[in-house]
């Protein structure tokens, strides 16, 4: 394998997860492609269409030429807007050939991950023309990947692979953002700690503390007096922290303790994906 050790972990959760969503779909009858999914707007045909052009653009396929319709009320924003075109440009589609174009992208991306030779740092081109290193780019589409898998899962009463290889990925992604929710996002005050106790198929237990400046950090040590305590399920966590439900919608599934008012803004404040 010429892939970079580093890369490799990246590249198995790709893997896994896209293999995952063309089992899910190729069964499908023309009707289930049109079902709702947790993301506003999107049916499960315009998922596989945003999967298949995220990865033509890590392929450097020329992007569509493509002019949106006015009435999309779910595209609000110039970066909704961009994944769009890749969206839209496929919703006539039939069945079949959103098979095809799927199963022949995974050939493709499939083949030029075996073939990956840089290193870890070198620079690529992202989304929206936003240069990343090659490490950045693979960790955040194998995270992407798998919370579209598990849209996928929840739109077709599929549950499964919550403990997925891209599971893992999205578990430290997400805690890298714990910080920055809690410390500013919601306001924490100075020289207090937050525990967030995850249980389900990805446990964890990690204390985000705010020190005198207001900054935040995150560790695996627990809080002998924390101001807030938040135990929720794994596939509550995702859902709150990828924007697919609201803190109102899951409430019967997240307990909290000590500080309500700080607990409620920390929920308010977990969404990191736009």
């Amino acid at each position: 394998m010429s892939l970079h050790p580093s890369l490799q972990s990246y590249a198995d959760a790709w893997t896994h997860s896209v293999e995952a969503i063309s089992e899910l779909v190729t069964p499908l009858v023309e009707g289930e492609w049109n079902r709702a999914t947790p993301c506003p707007g999107w049916s499960v045909r315009d998922i596989v269409s945003h999967v298949i052009g995220n990865d033509c653009e890590m392929l450097g396929d020329p992007r569509p030429i493509h002019t949106l319709p006015r009435d999309l009320y779910h595209v609000q924003t110039e970066a909704q807007r961009y994944q769009e075109v890749q969206v839209d440009v496929r919703r006539h589609h039939t069945a079949p050939e959103m098979v095809s174009e799927l199963e022949y992208t995974v050939i493709r991306r499939a083949r030029q991950l075996r073939n990956e030779s840089r290193d870890p740092g070198a620079t690529v081109r992202g989304p929206r023309g936003v240069e990343e290193t090659l490490e950045h780019s693979m960790r955040r589409r194998a995270f992407d990947i798998w919370v579209h898998e598990q849209d996928l899962r929840w739109a077709l009463g599929r549950p499964g692979n919550l403990d997925s290889p891209g599971a893992y990925v999205t578990r430290d992604m997400l805690l890298e953002a714990l910080p920055k929710t809690v410390a500013k996002d919601a306001g924490a005050p100075p020289n207090c700690a937050v525990v967030f106790d995850v249980h389900g198929p990805v446990e964890f237990l990690r204390t985000v503390r705010v020190d005198a400046d207001g900054r935040g950090t995150v560790d695996g040590a627990p809080s002998l007096g924390p101001a807030a305590t938040l135990a929720l399920d794994w596939e509550t966590y995702v859902r709150l922290a990828c924007g697919r439900v609201t803190p109102d919608q899951v409430a019967d599934r997240v307990k909290t303790e000590g500080d309500t008012d700080l607990a409620a803004a920390i929920l308010a404040s977990l969404r990191v994906t736009p």
